[in-house]
Parts: C-alpha cells; sequence; structure tokens
C-alpha cells in the first residue's frame, strides 16, 4: 500500500482517496514574472513522480497546477519594461513550457491561470464575509481574521500567539491582527488598468492566498486528496488556504498535504543576494536535461537537495552507467513486469512515500544484472522501470554520444573510426592506437564489438 508523509500530521500514512481508484491533486506553480529557476525545476519534476507513480499504480490522476500572473512582481516588471501584463505572462509562461519539456515533465491535466479565477476569488472572498471571517480594512483592503479561524496554525505545527507575519503576508494599515492576510487588494490610484477588477469592494485584485483556494475547489471540488509544493509555502500559504477553504466550505480542505525540500548551491540557501541563483535555463547550457531530472530524482523529495557541479558531474556519470547497460537493448519501451523481483523491491521503495534514492539503486542493481547476463528481458525491464520515473527513454546511443558544442561532432568522430578502422586492416596498429588516444583526449571512449565500433562521450 502506499504510503504518503503527511506534513498535516507529521507522519507517513495510508494513501486512500476520497473517491476509489481516482486521486486528485494540486501543486502551487509559478508566478511568471522571470524564467524559472531550481527551486522551481524541482517542484516539477517532483511531483510529475508523484503523478507517474500514482498512474503507474492504477490511479485514474486529476493533477492541477496553478500559474499565478498576477501580483506585484508581475507589476512592477511589465511596468519597467513597458509591457502589458498578459504579454509578459504569456512570454514566461511559454518559457516555463520549454523549460518543463526539456526536464521531462509532463503537462498537468490542467493549468489554470489566477485571471481566469477572479470571479470564484470574488465568490469565496463574499463567503468568508458572510462567516464573519473577512472583514474590510481601514485601507480598504479586505482581510482574513486569522484569529477568528480556531484550526489556525496545525499545519505549521504552532500556537497562534508563536506565528508571526511570513515573508509573503502582506503587512498593510488597518489590519486588526498582524497575521491577518489580504484576500482583496483595493486598486492605488497608479494601479494600471490590466490590474484591476470590479469587485463589491471596489475595484482591485486578489490577494495571493485566495488564488490557490478558489482554483483547487473550482477545478478538484471543496475537498481533495493531495495538495502540494515547496517546503517555503507551507506557511504562510498553504496556512492560509486552509484557514480559508475550510472557512468558506466548512469542511476539510486537502487530506494529504507534501512538501519538497528546499535547494541549496554548495550547502548555502539558493539566493540572488549570495550570487548563487540559476535559473533552469542557465543550468541546461552545461548539463543534459535528463541528468538535471535524475540528479534531482536521485535525492528523496522531502530532503534537501545539494547543488553543485561536483554532484551534477556525478549524476552524469551514474546515468552513463545505467544507459551503457541499455547500449544493446532495443530502442522501445516495454511495460513493466511487476511479478518481477526487482520490479517488486522498485514498487515497494515507490510505495514507501516515493523512495526515489531507493528505486534507483534497485535500477543500477538491475543494471549490474544486466551487464552481467547480457538478457534482453532485464534490460527491457531496465528501460521500463526507468520509464516509470521519466529516465532512460531515449535510445542509449543517442544518451551516451551527446555531447555539447565545443567537442568533436558526430562526424568527425565517425570519420576518425573510419580511419581507424581502415589503418587495423592495413596492420598498421601503431596509427590505430594513437587514433584511438587522440579521440579519448577528446572525451570520447572507443569500444570494439562484433557488430563494429561503438563511440559514446566520456
Amino acid at each position: 500500500m502506499l504510503m504518503i508523509h503527511n506534513t498535516l500530521s507529521r507522519d507517513k500514512e495510508a494513501f486512500r482517496p476520497l473517491e476509489p481508484g481516482k486521486v486528485r491533486m494540486y501543486v502551487c506553480g509559478m508566478t511568471v514574472y522571470d524564467y524559472c529557476h531550481l527551486g522551481h525545476a524541482r517542484v516539477m519534476v517532483v511531483f510529475d513522480m508523484v503523478s507517474r507513480w500514482l498512474r503507474a499504480s492504477g490511479y485514474e490522476v486529476t493533477y492541477v497546477r496553478n500559474i499565478t500572473d498576477i501580483d506585484d512582481k508581475i507589476i512592477r516588471r511589465a511596468a519597467e519594461n513597458g509591457e502589458s501584463i498578459r504579454t509578459l505572462t504569456d512570454r514566461f509562461i511559454a518559457a516555463m513550457h520549454e523549460d518543463a519539456a526539456m526536464l521531462g515533465v509532463l503537462p498537468p491535466d490542467h493549468e489554470p491561470r489566477a485571471t481566469e479565477h477572479v470571479d470564484g476569488m470574488l465568490g469565496m472572498i463574499g463567503q468568508l464575509e458572510t462567516r464573519g471571517l473577512a472583514y474590510v480594512a481601514d485601507n480598504a483592503d479586505v482581510c482574513y481574521a486569522v484569529r477568528k479561524f480556531a484550526p489556525y496554525g496545525r499545519l505549521s505545527g504552532k500556537s497562534l500567539d508563536e506565528l508571526r507575519a511570513g515573508e509573503r503576508v502582506d503587512v498593510a494599515d488597518g489590519k486588526r491582527d498582524p497575521l491577518d492576510f489580504v484576500l482583496w487588494k483595493r486598486a492605488k490610484d497608479d494601479d494600471p488598468r490590466d490590474a484591476r477588477w470590479a469587485s463589491p469592494w471596489g475595484e482591485g485584485r486578489p490577494g495571493w492566498h485566495i488564488e490557490c483556494s478558489a482554483m483547487g475547489s473550482a477545478l478538484l471540488g471543496k475537498q481533495f486528496d493531495i495538495h502540494g509544493g515547496g517546503q517555503d509555502l507551507q506557511f504562510p500559504h498553504h496556512e492560509n488556504e486552509i484557514a480559508q477553504s475550510e472557512g468558506a466550505h466548512d469542511c476539510r480542505y486537502v487530506n494529504y498535504w507534501m512538501h519538497n525540500g528546499f535547494v541549496r548551491v554548495d550547502n548555502e540557501k539558493m539566493s540572488k543576494s549570495l550570487g548563487n541563483f540559476f535559473t533552469i535555463r542557465e543550468v541546461l547550457k552545461q548539463y543534459d536535461a535528463e541528468v538535471v531530472r535524475f540528479f534531482i530524482l536521485r535525492a528523496h523529495y522531502r530532503s534537501p537537495l545539494n547543488y553543485s557541479d561536483a554532484h551534477l558531474d556525478d549524476a552524469r556519470t551514474a546515468l552513463t552507467r545505467l544507459y551503457t547497460a541499455l547500449k544493446h537493448a532495443p530502442a522501445a519501451t516495454e511495460a513493466v513486469d511487476w511479478d518481477n523481483p526487482f520490479a517488486a523491491r522498485f514498487r515497494a521503495a515507490m510505495d514507501d512515500d516515493f523512495n526515489t534514492p531507493e528505486a534507483i539503486a534497485v535500477l543500477f542493481e538491475l543494471a549490474a544484472e544486466v551487464n552481467r547476463t547480457g538478457s534482453a528481458a532485464l534490460a527491457a525491464q531496465l528501460q521500463a522501470l526507468g520509464s516509470v520515473l521519466g529516465l532512460l527513454e531515449r535510445s542509449a546511443m543517442a544518451f551516451l554520444q551527446a555531447g555539447d558544442d565545443q567537442g568533436l561532432d558526430g562526424a568527425a568522430i565517425e570519420a576518425a573510426i573510419a580511419e581507424r578502422a581502415a589503418a587495423k586492416r592495413g596492420k598498421d596498429y601503431a596509427a590505430a592506437d594513437r587514433i584511438r588516444a587522440e579521440l579519448l583526449a577528446a572525451g570520447v571512449v572507443l569500444e570494439d564489438t562484433a557488430d563494429g565500433t561503438l563511440w559514446r562521450r566520456a
């Protein structure tokens, strides 16, 4: 049985969906005013892995990952660029989709934009006001009265008196309590026209937290199975989502809360101020996208992920070992034989709170057995199990021969191999050895087989 670590209970729990055989999952997506960074990459890959495993386990999954396409940073960036908000957000949504596709992230079933659900947000704010949980502040913003929601603090595990306004809690004049947060921001005189919506409380725009409550309930219902996101969203964003949704609907909001760990760079928190902030695009200029995906999945989703060139280089070497075991296998991926003992151990690992490090360890054991036996059936199992994680889906030689633009291209390598073959036929073994050594110095490894000479990048 699948066990999931539930942030709300701080324990692993047996997964029992609300509707047998079906899973409804919501994940907080990106705020689209710039290119996605490594933290975004981890969220996308982790929950892509979760949705893949749920489907591989036989569940019918409805996966929603939202887009925040209106907030202060977006408004400010569009103004700086002299462009409309929609032009800005469309451009970075397209870039996000490109990055996700490179990382092997499958599209979610629904990808709602916040700006498409403002009416639903207004309806929810109205419900909260009717229930006495929302009020109009002195500055005309509509705020949530946190202390009127008794369960507040369950997700973060702190009492109201221990909590303080978090990094993304709006501090505004007229609040009754520092922990209260904004549901509706009254438009300022200098706010652009495309950042204003009509409401019962005057023109304005939604606060950040209400977006996900409205979109989640609109697409998945008032209660659903799994809600995910980065650890940084646990408080205040997800805490506030619970308060809004349960306050408005008077029922439990989410059964299982999942949070992936932080990304660190050389054991320091990634931040622009430290100069160690990397976009996905910057990383993919240096490393194959599948290597980056493999690097992310090699760590348990809840543990910190320490990014460094050394760790990426190690991931590349490790993934090369898996592909090397598949170099004589057919490119087509077959279905997993779950009765196979390797597959059974893989399943046990994944059912233990998506334990990808243990599942990947099984892949390496299986690769060793493929190398030892040359079994085509075991090679097919290796490919199939890797595919469950979005790995090993290319032909082995396509991966092994992929390289940067600075080295020899494939045509030059094939020409050198042909020249070496001619030297060997002429019994000029010194020339053949020299060509092999020159290729190795250029990062190209040759392997002589009964079917001819194969090559791969070192």
